[in-house]
């Protein structure tokens, strides 16, 4: 009994630490993710939204989705209703925010567009 209960808990270990980069790979891009707690707002390096370069960053508008055990995920992260959330016509930039706790017991995705 004692051998297979540590047998399951190295293997457990093992397949959370050498999942690598995966871990942290969120929709924005590359993000630094922690296995207990990860509460980050990067920038979004990989959302395909055309920028002006007139744009003010003077309105923000976000929208999110929520993934809970990595079972059940719902939510609108898009650029497009974080634009609408902020009344935004023309996009400055977007950064990107993830919330997460336990390794993805609870995952929260934050898309951030900042405009006129």
């Amino acid at each position: 009994m004692k051998k297979s209960i540590l047998f399951i808990c190295a293997t457990l270990f093992s397949i959370m630490f050498m999942t690598g980069c995966a871990s942290n790979l969120f929709p924005g891009g590359p993000t630094p993710a922690g296995v207990i707690i990860t509460n980050v707002t990067a920038p979004s390096q990989y959302l395909a939204v055309a920028t002006d370069k007139d744009a003010q960053s003077i309105k923000v508008g976000e929208s999110s989705a929520t993934a809970i055990l990595g079972l059940f995920a719902f939510g609108d992260a898009s650029i497009d209703a974080a634009m609408k959330d902020g009344n935004i016509r023309r996009v400055h930039h977007v950064d990107h925010r993830v919330n997460l706790i336990l390794y993805g017991l609870f995952l929260k995705d934050t898309t951030i567009v900042h405009g006129d």
